[in-house]
């Protein structure tokens, strides 16, 4: 195998792997599934969180969830499904912030590591080893260039020095950054 296309077999990893997880708790979601409460089940946990209306965030999260994973697994649409994916389970994510980091408290970590993989997903693209690939769908990457300086810029802020040269302690000057990520 050469080296790309054990990247193949990486990304049919990670799309069989995280697809068919978000397939199942999106089958939990809209038809009880796997112990899952179904539409009515899921609509009345949404509505105590404070979701409304609560019986069609259910429907689109368990559709996202569902179609969304079944998509991914299947590397076909991968974009738009890993956007969609992602988009439920980053929601999930900000619903368990309050309970920490943890899963075992009730915390983000799980649902965040499902939406970073879709994300990744649907930046990266299915690779070869996908129906996308069969049908002859090719990613168009056109639309991330005009965001990179500015996704550069949000990413490393916390971590990079401010922009131009470092000056001693007892300069006058003062480092300014440009960019929205103040």
């Amino acid at each position: 195998m050469t080296h790309d296309r054990f990247q193949d077999v990486g990304l049919l990893a990670l799309r069989a792997g995280v697809g068919s997880v978000l397939a199942a708790h999106g089958g939990q979601k809209l038809f009880g599934w796997f112990g899952g409460g179904g539409v009515q089940g899921t609509a009345g946990v949404f509505e105590a969180m404070g979701f409304t209306p609560a019986r069609p965030s259910a429907l689109l999260a368990g559709a996202a969830e569902f179609g969304g994973g079944a998509l991914i697994a299947l590397g076909l649409a991968t974009p738009a499904a890993g956007a969609a994916a992602a988009g439920t389970v980053l929601a999930a994510a900000s619903v368990h912030a309050p309970s920490g980091l943890f899963a075992t408290q009730g915390g983000w970590e799980y649902p965040a590591v499902l939406g970073l993989s879709t994300s990744a997903l649907a930046l990266t693209g299915p690779g070869e080893l996908s129906l996308d690939a069969v049908l002859g769908h090719r990613p168009h990457h056109a639309w991330r260039r005009p965001a990179r300086r500015p996704a550069r810029r949000c990413l490393t802020r916390p971590v990079a020095p401010a922009s131009g040269p470092l000056r001693p302690t007892g300069s006058r000057r003062r480092r300014t950054r440009s960019g929205s990520c103040r």
